[in-house]
C-alpha cells in the first residue's frame, strides 16, 4: 500500500486513541503515506506528529463533494473506526479499493472488509483489529501517542506563570451525569497540594467555564485555566503535569497518550465499554451499584434520581489512588 487513509470524525477522545492505528498502520507498511480525516476543528492535535503524512479535516457537510476530494487523492485503503451511516456512504463513494470498518457501523455492507467489534477489550485493541483483519502479521503498538514541542511548554508555563509542580484537574464533560462533583474535585486539589506539594491547575474548554469556577472557587490558590488555552495550550499542560485527575471524558486519553500518572472518576459508566485510562500509573476511581452502567455516554440527569454513582465516590476513596499513581513519580 502506498496511500493509506485513517477515518475518526467522532469526539476528541476517540480521535486521540485513533493515534494507536495511526502508529500501527505507519510501522506495518513503512514506505505508505499515512493520512487522517477528523472533525474539523480538532486536526491540531496532530501538529508534530510524525507517523502522518497529512490531516484532512471535514465539517460533515457535502457527502459527495468530499468523497471526490478523496477519490482524487488516490487512497488504496482506508480504515475506520468511526462507526455512522453517513461515513459509511460517504466512504463507499470515495471508491478506495480496499475499505475497512467495524459490522456493527451504519451501513457496514458497503465496506470491503467488516471487523467484529468486540465488547470487553479497550478501544485501541478494538482499532487494531481493523489492520490485523487484513493483515495478520501486522506491527501492533496500542500505546497512543501524540506530541508538543518544548517550545509549548515553555509558552504554557509562562503564560500561567507555572514555575512549579502541578497537577491538572478537569472537571468538566459534555454529559453532566459524568461530571464529579465540584466540592470532590476542590477536596482533591487541596489533597494534592498540602500532601503533594502539587499546585491544581483546572482545565476545560469554554463550555467547562461554570463547573471550573465552582471548583475553582473552592481552592482559590489553584490556577485556572479553563476557557482560556487553545486545544495546542491545553496538550501542553497535560503534558507538563504531575498528574491528572478527570472524569471519564478527553483528558484521559490525553493523559494516556503523554503517559502521564491519571486517575480517572467512573460514575454513569464503566471500563467495560473500553475507555479506560491507559498505563501503569493509570487507575480508575469508581464504586459497584446495581444500576451502573446507565448508558453509553452517561446523560443529562440520573435516571434513578439518587445520583450514587458519584455522590457516594467520595475522595477519601480517591486519595489512595493519588498515593499510588504517585509513589514512584519524582517531583
Amino acid at each position: 500500500m502506498k496511500r493509506v487513509l485513517i477515518f475518526q470524525t467522532a469526539f476528541i477522545g476517540d480521535l486521540v486513541l485513533v493515534s494507536s492505528l495511526i502508529k500501527s498502520v505507519a510501522k506495518t507498511y513503512g514506505d505508505s503515506k499515512v493520512f487522517l480525516v477528523c472533525k474539523r476543528g480538532y486536526e491540531s492535535i496532530y501538529e508534530g506528529f510524525k507517523y502522518l503524512e497529512g490531516v484532512i479535516p471535514y465539517d460533515k457537510k457535502g457527502i459527495r463533494k468530499f468523497a471526490s476530494r478523496l477519490k482524487s487523492m488516490n487512497f488504496d485503503a482506508v480504515f475506520s473506526p468511526h462507526r455512522s451511516h453517513r461515513t459509511s456512504t460517504l466512504l463507499f463513494l470515495s471508491r478506495i479499493p480496499q475499505r475497512v470498518g467495524f459490522s456493527n457501523a451504519g451501513f457496514s455492507f458497503l465496506y470491503t472488509k467488516r471487523v467484529t467489534y468486540r465488547q470487553g477489550i479497550h478501544e485501541v485493541e478494538r482499532n487494531s483489529e481493523l489492520l490485523t483483519a487484513v493483515n495478520p502479521g501486522a506491527e501492533i503498538d496500542i500505546q497512543p501517542e501524540l506530541f508538543v514541542s518544548d517550545e509549548e511548554k515553555n509558552h504554557i508555563r509562562e503564560k500561567f506563570s507555572l514555575n512549579f509542580p502541578f497537577a491538572v484537574i478537569a472537571p468538566g464533560s459534555v454529559w453532566p451525569t459524568k461530571r464529579w462533583l465540584p466540592e470532590y474535585f476542590a477536596s482533591v486539589g487541596r489533597y494534592l497540594m498540602e500532601e503533594k506539594g502539587l499546585v491544581p491547575v483546572i482545565v476545560g474548554s469554554i463550555a467547562d467555564v461554570p463547573v471550573a469556577e465552582e471548583v475553582f472557587n473552592r481552592i482559590p490558590f489553584a490556577v485556572n485555566t479553563a476557557g482560556k488555552t487553545s486545544l495546542r495550550e491545553f496538550m501542553a499542560l497535560i503534558a507538563e503535569s504531575n498528574v491528572v485527575i478527570t472524569n471519564d471524558s478527553s483528558p484521559t486519553h490525553f493523559a494516556s497518550a503523554f503517559r502521564k500518572p491519571v486517575i480517572t472518576i467512573f460514575g454513569p459508566t464503566v471500563i467495560d465499554f473500553g475507555f479506560y485510562p491507559l498505563g501503569e500509573n493509570a487507575r480508575v476511581a469508581e464504586i459497584s451499584l446495581p444500576c451502573r452502567p446507565c448508558g453509553i455516554h452517561g446523560g443529562k440527569r440520573c435516571p434513578k434520581k439518587h445520583f450514587r454513582c458519584m455522590r457516594e465516590l467520595t475522595p477519601d476513596k480517591v486519595y489512595p489512588l493519588i498515593n499510588d499513581v504517585l509513589k514512584n513519580v519524582e517531583i
